[in-house]
Parts: C-alpha cells; structure tokens; sequence
C-alpha cells in the first residue's frame, strides 16, 4: 500500500482542517488506518486509529472530541477532520496503514505515507 497524505497548511486556533490520505492498491479496505504526528525533538505520536470498516475507531485523549477519523474503501482514501485547532496541534501528520492482522492501534503500522505540515498560529 502507497500512501500520500495531504491537505496540511496554516490556520489560526480554532480553525478546522481536513486531511486527506490517497491510499494505491486494491488492499486499501483490508487494512486498519490510522494518524500519526510529530513535532521536532518528539517521538510520532498516535492520533487516532479506525478498522477496515470503520466500526472500531480510537483516538487519542489529546484529540478527543475534536477530530473524526472516516475512510472510504471504494475511493481508497483516509480522511482526518480536525476542528477547534489549537497551537499545540502543530505538527507533521502522518497517515499509515496496519497489517491486516494487527490486533490494537498499539502495534507499529506496516506502511507510512509522506506528512503533511499543519501549523496553528495563536
């Protein structure tokens, strides 16, 4: 699976934002997907996760009530909603994709796509 993350930018806090990950392959829908961020000098961490199908999503406390994670298996494509953002949402994002078979969003994903900066202003 190749994936390409986008829809990244600049907003102020408050703001929403709708990331987007373009997955290749026709495994896409076999796959639990999840978003990933980091900053500089910190380890990536997990936003929030979703299952093949979507009845099994997870997001982080940081995130909680804020962002929605959905996918669309027949356009192959992962999306992030982020909504009242906060400066402490900036971040590279990152989309990935588990092994069919993982057992929790705690295992490491099997595929990264490239991030997509978003920076929060105060």
């Amino acid at each position: 699976v190749q994936l390409q993350a986008s829809g990244g930018g600049v907003v102020q806090a408050g703001d929403s934002l709708r990331l987007v990950c373009a997955a290749s392959g026709r495994a896409f829908s076999r796959h639990p997907m999840g978003w990933f961020r980091q900053t500089p000098g910190k380890e990536r961490e997990f936003v929030a996760g979703i299952n093949w199908y979507g009845g099994s999503i997870y997001y982080a406390d940081s995130v909680k009530g804020r962002v929605t994670i959905s996918r669309d298996n027949g356009k192959n494509t992962l999306y992030l909603q982020m909504n009242s953002l906060k400066p402490e949402d900036t971040a590279v994002y990152y989309c990935a994709a588990y092994d069919p078979d993982a057992s929790s969003y705690d295992k490491t994903p099997k595929y990264w796509g490239q991030g997509t900066q978003v920076t929060v202003s105060s």
